[in-house]
């Protein structure tokens, strides 16, 4: 059900029957390192390229969420997935090898919310059943396509973020045990001129303000309706923007209330410039660590906002600047 001008209210609040997270070496050394389902310490995973091995994490998250919901395979209706590579290759063929209906969708680091969200609405019209969404991003296939393979040895500016080797993966289904997802903002592109691929953060952080903003108005609340609101990967440049714009725009949100999936996924020891992004950044602390407290009862309500940055390797040797989108799903503990 429509509310307001651009957030859908799910009257049967579909379950968030199981989610899998998958990682690698980094994560694995991270702090949030026990809430993942699997690790890899090789990020080859054993495959003769990068890119197949995107695929095989992809294909191991939505593995585990199967196994965890306790279903059948043939019993999901729909996958929905992407990924930052060239048409979403490792999505398709992680698709392939699931082997049911399948929509791919594109969202940058948006995707894992942009997957939720239309997950959330197949199964609240009825449309279907089961969805599987998921997705995966990989530091070296995204180096590799956006800036310079590692073997380039190219030097990186504070300000960069750093891509986080993972995937994710979650069952949506009409009825069962789990979280509920009550309602979800859709973005819009907002683009403030920013052309800096190694400064993201900056170039996402009013995007996920804009949809904050958005969904409050739009169910007529204030941001301590919720417990917690996660951003995407803004990380420790583009968080801080954030919140200042929040505060300037009359949506300040409590500092302990508000934080990024980019600067939880790593330590500050770490050293990974600016913090998390990719795609699988938001997926794996959503579908690890945050479902995990929620499970726990440690929160009631969370907002994630998934932030991505809509540019190519093309856009940028054309000197265009970054479009940038947020997509917001609410999420309820059932306890």
């Amino acid at each position: 059900m429509l509310q307001g001008h651009q957030t859908w209210v799910f009257p049967t609040q579909p379950v968030i029957l199981s989610s899998a997270a998958v990682g690698g070496s980094h994560e694995a050394k991270g702090p949030l390192a026990e809430d993942f389902d699997i690790l890899h310490e090789d990020l080859w995973l054993g495959q003769d390229s990068l890119e197949k091995a995107e695929k095989v994490m992809l294909e191991e998250a939505c593995d585990k969420a199967i196994e965890k919901a306790n279903i059948q395979k043939g019993s999901i209706n729909f996958m929905l997935a992407g990924d930052l590579i060239n048409q979403i290759t490792p999505s398709s063929f992680s698709a392939r090898t699931v082997g049911v209906p399948y929509l791919g969708i594109f969202g940058a680091c948006s995707t894992s919310m942009e997957g939720l969200a239309l997950a959330a609405l197949l199964v609240d019209c009825k449309a279907a059943k089961y969805v599987l969404t998921g997705t995966s991003s990989h530091n070296l296939t995204a180096e590799k396509q956006f800036r310079y393979p590692n073997e380039y040895g190219a030097q990186k500016p504070p300000t960069a973020n750093w891509t986080v080797t993972g995937a994710g993966a979650a069952i949506v289904g009409a009825s069962g045990n789990g979280p509920r997802v009550t309602a979800a903002t859709i973005g819009r592109i907002v683009d403030m001129g920013i052309s800096d691929p190694f400064n993201m953060g900056s170039a996402m952080a009013p995007a996920a303000v804009d949809t904050i903003e958005a969904h409050c108005r739009d169910l007529q609340i204030q941001p301590d309706h919720y417990d917690l609101i996660v951003t995407g990967d803004l990380g420790r440049v583009g968080h801080p923007i954030a919140a200042d714009l929040l505060k300037k725009h009359g949506f300040a949100i409590a500092e302990k209330s508000f934080t990024d999936c980019g600067l939880l996924i790593y330590s500050k020891e770490q050293k990974l410039f600016a913090g998390g992004s990719g795609c699988a950044c938001c997926a794996t602390v959503t579908y690890g660590h945050l479902l995990n407290r929620l499970h726990k009862g440690e929160w009631k309500r969370i907002l994630v906002i998934a932030t991505g940055a809509l540019l190519s390797p093309l856009t940028f040797q054309q000197k265009e600047s970054i479009p940038c989108i947020a997509h917001a799903v609410a999420i309820e503990s059932s306890l």
